[in-house]
């Protein structure tokens, strides 16, 4: 068990005297390694809860830099840091929160020829990004590298998030086998999204992220739940893996990564195929 500090027994007194949690718990998330996919809309409420929480090791990659009208949502920059690198400013506030967690930080474009590398040392992953380029390519690189996916989306006023786990429920294929063609849909500016809804959506990927390291309770995988701001509502679908996915199934045709064209930042939804189970093709707005 980790050998806890007075002060690091005062920090996370609240977390020890959870039966579920406990000493034990919170040793394993001062041991856990997880790597944030984007500091944007999501990445920012998920990196300074999972912060909060004790996450050891925590990557952050993100290329982009901090612009004004981020600050209406990605609550982990603020005004003195516009044209600062994204990864630079989430880990400036976040050592602040919490001397334990040691950040890295990717100033890189993830693509197929760096991703094995970068999510190597992890062993959750958590999307936070806003194009179907890049999700395709997460989920194909947790798939053959059996790394769990914690994925969220968000777009006007609704997100939704779910966890995919290799070998252990579908992948975000089996929802939608390929991407859709490039060109069909607008960019952020034009469908907007509520700010607060960032934050909900990111601290659900947190909350799952925490129990899948403790091993607590029922996580998202085979379950897609779906958040209506507008109408306060929650549903849950049940998600099932497809037999014939291109990547997860036991005969796979996708077996080296692909770098899709990306095409915009955001995305809307699309007619849902019949795989798609009932739910919508959820853009998301970083």
């Amino acid at each position: 068990m980790f050998d806890f500090s007075d002060e690091q027994v005062e920090r996370y007194s609240r977390h020890i005297i959870l039966p579920e949690v406990g000493g034990e718990g919170q040793s394993k998330l001062l041991e856990s390694k997880v790597l944030l996919v984007g500091a944007g809309g999501l990445g920012s409420p998920a990196a300074y809860y999972l912060a909060a929480a004790g996450i050891g090791n925590m990557g952050i990659i993100d290329f982009d830099t901090v612009d004004l009208s981020n600050l209406q949502r990605q609550i982990i920059h603020n005004t003195e840091r516009i044209g600062m690198l994204k990864t630079e400013s989430a880990k400036k506030t976040i050592e602040a929160l919490n001397p334990d967690v040691k950040v890295a930080i990717f100033n890189e474009k993830l693509s197929s020829e760096n991703i094995m590398r970068l999510f190597e040392p992890y062993d959750y992953i958590l999307d936070g990004t806003d194009n179907f380029a890049t999700r395709y390519l997460i989920n194909d690189a947790c798939v053959l590298t059996g790394k769990t996916n914690i994925h969220g989306s968000i777009f006007r006023f609704e997100g939704q998030v779910t966890v995919f786990k290799p070998n252990d429920g579908p992948c975000y294929r089996c929802l939608y086998p390929e991407p859709p063609p490039p060109g069909l849909v607008p960019n952020c500016q034009e469908g907007g999204v509520l700010g607060v809804l960032a934050g909900i959506i990111g601290n659900l990927q947190v909350v799952e992220t925490l129990k899948l390291i403790l091993e607590q309770g029922e996580t998202l995988v085979g379950s897609l739940l779906i958040y209506d701001a507008l109408k306060t509502e929650f549903r849950k679908l049940k998600l099932k893996r497809d037999p014939k996915c291109p990547v997860c199934s036991d005969e796979p045709t996708i077996k080296e990564l692909i770098d899709y064209e990306e095409f915009c930042g955001c995305l809307l939804y699309t007619s849902p195929s019949p795989r798609d189970r009932g739910c919508s093709r959820m853009p998301s707005c970083a």
